[in-house]
């Protein structure tokens, strides 16, 4: 049977009202859990990963696909509206998506962020049906070297991603770093920065930080400014929807975020955080206007939200070629096809081709669902920023509070969110952002784990990390940055005293 044949096949099977009530069950889910706080993708199919015990495995499958991809898209409402990212890649929507809901654009910004979920999720699915195949064969190229190179260059990409100091987000990242260092050591087991507390043993979770530094640190900025009614602009019914120029300026961010998202996304580490980090930087280089970013610019939404919804249907490239789960998710929906008997493997397609057509075509179905779905409810969720400061602000604590608790049901969890939130209070004061901190706490650990366990595999020498092609590749456009901002810097620096002079 052709190529187009098993599409056709597939997407026959997709329809029927059982399978298409699963997809559609499997998005809803996906979006109301990355809504929650602390409730990402990964936790999502690991509580529902028993009702797929008693379904056919496609729609088995189906589901917990159907909440992968939600998931990616529901956590940047939180992001958008109260500062508060559901999930890792919906930090750097935090950025811009924020400002535009303080302007009265939640709206706007979040129809752009549904639209692009939708455009990229295509792109991605068209990627996966395409060229699965010999793109996993490249992903599993990538050893300990390789992630370690990866993280060097994501952390060098970074040092400019919100405009501010250059020292000040530096700064930020080593104390990242340092951070994703807590716990026992990943090697030897040895316990690391805990200071005999029991709680510190598995390090600190991303949620934990993320939730403290920006949702409840907004609600301390917005308390302390004795802001009673409207701390952000009320949006007008015809605001809650994008412009024609919004909408012009998006349509390029959420094609190449899309791009982005699906190449990145069949690497293994967290590839949606980092192609919703490459997408953000990209659309800063090529914007007519880059002053804006960091402000509300409407390509920052579009850009990284798309790519990171894109990285989700990367990710399955390897897991459907190869049976390699590069993330803790993709991990969950290999249980899932193990359950139900599925071998995955090259071999996959030609065993179960129709389980694999019909996996594909319900993710083009899931997209369409989830535009068809979110899309009406911008109102809704943008009508939130009417309700008054004095009851919203509570009601923020309150959810993210229960988040945090509901991670582990740990109330040590809500004494780390909170000194989180005393440490992003103080430093926005001081002029310091928090995206550089959860990127150098996201990243910290494949840099420490790719270092060390690239060390062994080379006998300690740090220059053959520079010899493997893919690595060398990447290290050598990290030093490139390095030095020519070096370079820019002294220049700049020179310059001043000249004038003053």
């Amino acid at each position: 049977m052709g190529f187009g044949a098993d599409f056709i096949l597939g997407l026959q099977r997709a329809v029927t009202p059982y399978n298409l009530m699963a997809c559609l069950l499997g998005a809803v889910l996906g979006t109301i859990t990355g809504v929650l706080p602390g409730l990402g993708p990964t936790a999502a199919m690991a509580m529902l990963l028993p009702l797929s015990f008693g379904m056919d495995p496609s729609a088995g499958i189906i589901m917990l696909a159907g909440i992968y991809y939600g998931a990616m898209y529901g956590g940047s409402t939180t992001a958008i509206l109260a500062r508060i990212p559901g999930e890792t890649a919906s930090v750097i929507t935090c950025i811009d998506g924020y400002e535009m809901a303080k302007k009265g654009r939640a709206g706007a910004a979040m129809a752009v962020a549904a639209i692009g979920s939708f455009v990229a999720g295509t792109i991605g699915v068209i990627g996966l049906q395409f060229f699965a195949p010999p793109l996993a064969r490249f992903a599993v190229r990538f050893g300990p070297v390789e992630y370690f190179a990866l993280a060097v260059l994501g952390l060098i990409l970074l040092s400019n991603l919100t405009g501010k100091s250059m020292l000040k987000t530096l700064l930020m990242v080593l104390v990242g770093i340092m951070l994703s260092t807590i716990g026992l050591d990943p090697r030897e087991g040895v316990k690391r920065l805990t200071f005999g507390l029991t709680d510190l043993e598995l390090g600190i979770d991303f949620s934990l930080v993320a939730m403290g530094l920006f949702g409840i640190s907004e609600v301390l900025r917005v308390v302390g400014s004795n802001v009673q009614q409207g701390y952000v602009k009320t949006p007008r019914l015809r605001e809650l929807y994008p412009t024609k120029e919004e909408l012009r300026r998006s349509v390029m961010p959420m094609f190449r975020g899309g791009i982005i998202g699906f190449l990145i996304g069949f690497l293994p580490g967290p590839v949606n955080f980092i192609s919703s980090l490459v997408s953000y930087q990209l659309e800063k280089k090529l914007s007519k206007h880059p002053e804006e970013f960091g402000k509300g610019a409407i390509e920052g939404v579009a850009g990284p939200e798309s790519a990171n919804n894109s990285a989700s249907a990367g990710a399955m490239v390897p897991l459907l070629s190869l049976g390699l789960p590069f993330n803790s998710a993709t991990a969950i929906l290999l249980s899932g096809l193990l359950v139900h008997g599925v071998t995955v493997g090259p071999l996959l397609i030609r065993q179960h081709p129709d389980l694999f057509w019909t996996v594909i075509a319900s993710m083009y179905i899931g997209n369409i669902a989830l535009l068809i779905f979110n899309l009406p409810l911008v109102g809704v969720f943008a009508s939130i920023m009417r309700v008054p400061a004095k009851i919203l602000m509570p009601l923020i604590l309150l959810i993210t509070l229960t988040g945090a608790y509901s991670i582990d049901n740990n109330i040590f969890d809500l004494w780390l969110v909170m000194v989180f939130a005393i440490v992003g209070y103080f430093a926005e004061k001081a002029g310091f952002d928090g995206a550089p901190l959860i990127v150098g706490l996201v990243l910290g650990r494949t840099l420490e784990t790719g270092l060390r366990a690239g060390l062994v595999l080379t006998n300690g020498s740090i220059v053959q990390f520079f010899e493997r092609p893919i690595s060398g590749i990447m290290l050598g456009i990290a030093t490139a940055i390095l030095l020519y901002r070096g370079f820019k810097y002294i220049t700049t620096v020179y310059l001043r005293s000249s004038e003053a002079r």
